[in-house]
């Protein structure tokens, strides 16, 4: 392959963007908390559930697979730039029925029809998300300087304009904006990058409509358990401010796996193009690796949230939170649980096109997620979908493995955890002792995440983990590139 992606570098522009995505809810999160309270957060939480379900429809399964089309034949302009319209067009052709459907829903609708109207903005804004393209081709740069400058720009637009708790209309609408001028900033980037297509001879529909059903099955299947739970706890409790509460807790965890799993967004590409070269043995190496190295970040990020979040809480998000603090104890293996399938989903199960039948184990996950929410929010309200959502996700990772077995094993992934596991053990009983009977303290937060990393890594040397070699090995790899 002529000018092979550096994996190096793309993980470094992801990783760059994921401190962004980590760094944005650090900033606004307890400003619009304390702005808008759980009531209005809430409102944005359930309201943005609703259009998800009609944006995922317009997106068909098309960023998966249009990402792995463009991988495996990214060496062939020719062929990219007829993929590249062809699932474009599909993708304009969906999100025009999904927009149809959307305006059905905004007129029958009895509550909050106003903000379903300025929420039309992100179902029009699929059409002109190409991200898609630019990730299958390993272009990680142009899709980072976009989404940062649209970050920025989200933030400026929040702090001028959402002063008081009434504008929560204004943040719905600032939000869905910025997304769709993100999007739209993508096209920037074509010219020079795609070749002459010939229109007539394209067929988006005999062609693709088919495979992006196979991708959109497991992706509805999944916003059972990552959009319904807010949908369901609005619902069934009837609540705001309960909704407020989850959509704060799941903020702070999502942003956690966001930056563990950029990796993976990275290495989707790069393992469909290896599976197409039929190279098995380097595609093992790389799960392998993937796994040692993210379980040394998502094992202790599990005992860190647990450790942190009754003193994190009430100086982060302001008071009237404090259901938030047992949100994150119980939503804390999510990182962890998710990283098996996560890893497995977007390194074996997808780049070697069985997405349709990865699909059983997500579509169980979420029918045992439904099943969870309906029993236990109830009764125990956002409580009962956090852990309905960690179960469901857990049951998604089995199957994973299972239908993963030739790549991966409960024995490796045993062997890789057991001592970083150790290492995060003794990390939470510091940190544990140090903020105990202290609550709302900025100070004693960063001193627990200050001493936790010490702390863990000098474990992890002494227990001699082979991360530490791993990353050794990089580091003199590094110095020896720039000798």
């Amino acid at each position: 392959m002529e000018n092979k992606p550096s994996i190096k570098k793309n993980y470094i522009y992801n990783t760059l963007y994921q401190l962004l995505t980590l760094i944005t809810p650090l900033i606004t999160a307890p400003y619009i908390s304390r702005v808008l309270r759980p009531e209005g957060a809430g409102i944005y939480s359930y309201t943005n559930s609703i259009v998800t379900y009609f944006t995922l429809f317009a997106a068909l399964g098309t960023a998966s697979y249009g990402q792995r089309e463009i991988a495996m034949h990214r060496d062939d302009k020719q062929q990219t730039t007829k993929l590249f319209w062809e699932i474009e067009i599909l993708s304009v052709t969906t999100t025009g029925a999904a927009l149809g459907a959307w305006l059905v829903w905004i007129a029958l609708s009895t509550q909050y029809t106003v903000y379903y109207g300025v929420l039309t903005i992100s179902v029009v804004a699929v059409a002109f998300d190409i991200s898609w393209y630019f990730d299958g081709l390993e272009k990680f740069k142009y899709i980072v300087i976009r989404n940062t400058i649209v970050k920025i720009a989200g933030i400026v637009l929040l702090f001028l304009f959402v002063t008081k708790e009434t504008d929560v209309l204004l943040y719905v609408g600032i939000m869905a904006a910025t997304g769709l001028l993100g999007n739209i900033s993508m096209w920037t980037y074509l010219p020079g990058m795609l070749g002459k297509a010939d229109f007539k001879s394209l067929h988006p529909y005999k062609v693709h409509l088919k495979q992006t059903f196979a991708y959109f099955i497991p992706t509805i299947a999944t916003s059972v358990y990552t959009v319904l739970d807010k949908t369901m706890i609005g619902a069934i409790t009837v609540s705001k401010a309960e909704n407020g509460y989850y959509e704060q807790a799941t903020k702070i965890v999502r942003m956690l796996e966001s930056l563990l799993f950029s990796l993976n967004t990275v290495m989707v590409s790069r393992q469909s193009y290896l599976f197409a070269e039929g190279k098995i043995d380097e595609i093992k190496d790389k799960i392998n690796k993937s796994f040692d190295f993210l379980f040394a970040l998502a094992i202790p990020i599990m005992f860190g949230l647990t450790a942190v979040a009754r003193n994190f809480v009430p100086w982060f998000f302001g008071r009237g939170y404090e259901p938030v603090v047992n949100l994150l104890r119980v939503m804390s293996p999510l990182p962890l649980v998710i990283c098996i399938s996560n890893i497995l989903g977007s390194q074996y199960l997808t780049p070697s096109g069985q997405r349709a039948r990865s699909s059983k184990g997500i579509v169980t996950g979420a029918v045992v997620n439904f099943i969870l929410n309906s029993l236990l929010i109830p009764k125990y309200g956002a409580d009962g979908a956090a852990a309905a959502s960690v179960i469901a996700e857990l049951v998604i990772s089995i199957i994973y493995m299972h239908m993963s077995k030739r790549y991966a094993s409960w024995k490796q992934l045993g062997r890789i955890a057991w001592k970083k596991f150790a290492a995060s053990m003794v990390m939470f009983a510091v940190i544990w002792v140090i903020a105990r009977g202290k609550e709302g303290s900025v100070l004693i937060t960063l001193v627990q995440i200050a001493v936790a990393v010490p702390v863990y890594a000098g474990m992890l040397i002494l227990l001699r983990d082979p991360v530490v070699d791993e990353g050794k090995r990089m580091l003199k790899t590094g110095k020896k590139n720039h000798g």
